[in-house]
């Protein structure tokens, strides 16, 4: 076992491949405008040594959950550093990078695709931004 335990926020979008973004209204007709009141909200329980995993969709349109959580055993979560976090997120930003790039790759996004009738294979090509955080104790007594 793995220890981990993943478990993702809801993806929000309008229908298929048009997610919610925020954006300026500039008069374009067609122009779908989300607000940051659109968005949902959810309360977790954390606890010391949890890893939180914060993406656009270019990592969760090309990577499986399975992928992912492999990548973040790489992080020591009894003593996570700055240095192996962001090792962590680099590895992974570049993992999504390289499998967008792959044409044959039935990639999470080609998934769905299919899901929706549409015959679309290989990875999709789209900004990756990766924020991990780990959950430490900062008010842990300093006589220990």
């Amino acid at each position: 076992s793995s220890g981990i335990n993943a478990e993702y926020g809801q993806e929000q979008q309008h229908y298929f491949n048009t997610p919610y973004q925020l954006s300026i209204n500039t008069g374009r007709q067609g122009v779908i405008q989300d607000r940051p009141s659109d968005a949902d909200t959810a309360t977790i329980s954390i606890q010391r040594g949890d890893l939180i995993v914060m993406a656009t969709d270019g990592l969760f349109d090309n990577m499986f959950q399975k992928q992912i959580v492999e990548r973040l055993q790489q992080i020591d979560r009894n003593a996570p550093t700055y240095e192996g976090l962001k090792l962590v997120a680099d590895k992974l930003a570049a993992d999504a990078r390289n499998l967008a790039m792959d044409e044959e790759y039935m990639s999470p996004f080609a998934v769905k695709a299919q899901h929706y009738g549409i015959n679309f294979r290989g990875g999709k090509l789209d900004d990756i931004t990766v924020l991990l955080a780990s959950v430490v104790d900062c008010w842990q007594d300093e006589k220990t």
